[in-house]
C-alpha cells in the first residue's frame, strides 16, 4: 500500500493513490493551492511552470467528480469550465485531464469498482456544428475553452445552457490573456 502524504488525506483513494504513484509527493504550490480550493475560496497560484498548478486545480475536481461517479450520482451537467488560450489547451487537457481520468477509470475497473467515465470535451472557435449540437444533448462534465469561446457560450441562448451547473471555474495562463481582446472577452 503507498502512503499518502497528509496534503493528500482530503482525496479519495482511488485518486490519492494515482497522485502518488505518478508524482510521489505534491509540489508546494498544491499543498498550498488545496486547501483553499476545497474550501470553495477563489485561489491564485502563482509559481512556475511545471510546478503542478493546472493539476492541483483539476485534481480537485477530478476527486469530486470521481466521488459522484461511485456513488451514481454523476449527471449529464457541465461542471467544471476550464479556460486557457488556444496555445496551452492541447497540452493542459492530455496531461491534467485525459491521462488522470482514463488511469483513475482503469484503476476503479482493476478493483471491480463500477464508476462511469467522465466526459471531457473542448470548445473553440474551430469546434464542428455537429460537435457543438452533440455537447447541447450530452454536456461534459468537465468543458475546456477559450476566453473567446467563453464569451460566444455565455452570450448565445442554447449554448449559456451548457454552463448553467458549472461550479468551478479555473483560469489558466490569465497572463497571455490579460492585455489583450482575449483578456476583455474573458472579463466580459
Amino acid at each position: 500500500m503507498l502512503s499518502v502524504p497528509p496534503s493528500l488525506a482530503w482525496a479519495h483513494p482511488l485518486v490519492a493513490e494515482w497522485f502518488v504513484q505518478r508524482f510521489a509527493t505534491p509540489t508546494e504550490p498544491q499543498e498550498q493551492g488545496w486547501p483553499h480550493i476545497l474550501a470553495g475560496r477563489t485561489t491564485l497560484i502563482s509559481a512556475p511552470t511545471g510546478s503542478g498548478k493546472t493539476l492541483a486545480a483539476f485534481l480537485a475536481c477530478i476527486d469530486r467528480l470521481v466521488r459522484k461517479a461511485l456513488a451514481g450520482d454523476l449527471a449529464d451537467r457541465t461542471e467544471v469550465l476550464y479556460v486557457s488560450p488556444l496555445k496551452a489547451l492541447g497540452n493542459d487537457i492530455q496531461k491534467n485531464l485525459e491521462v488522470p481520468l482514463g488511469e483513475i477509470l482503469a484503476m476503479a475497473g482493476e478493483r471491480g469498482l463500477l464508476m462511469p467515465e467522465i466526459r471531457t470535451a473542448v470548445r473553440t472557435g474551430d469546434t464542428l456544428m455537429h460537435e457543438r449540437r452533440a455537447m447541447l444533448k450530452r454536456p461534459a462534465h468537465i468543458l475546456v475553452t477559450t476566453p473567446e469561446s467563453l464569451y460566444i457560450l455565455l452570450t448565445a441562448d442554447k449554448s449559456r445552457a451548457i454552463v448553467h451547473d458549472v461550479v468551478t471555474v479555473i483560469v489558466d495562463e490569465i497572463h497571455a490573456v490579460g492585455d489583450d481582446n482575449r483578456g476583455a472577452h474573458l472579463t466580459l
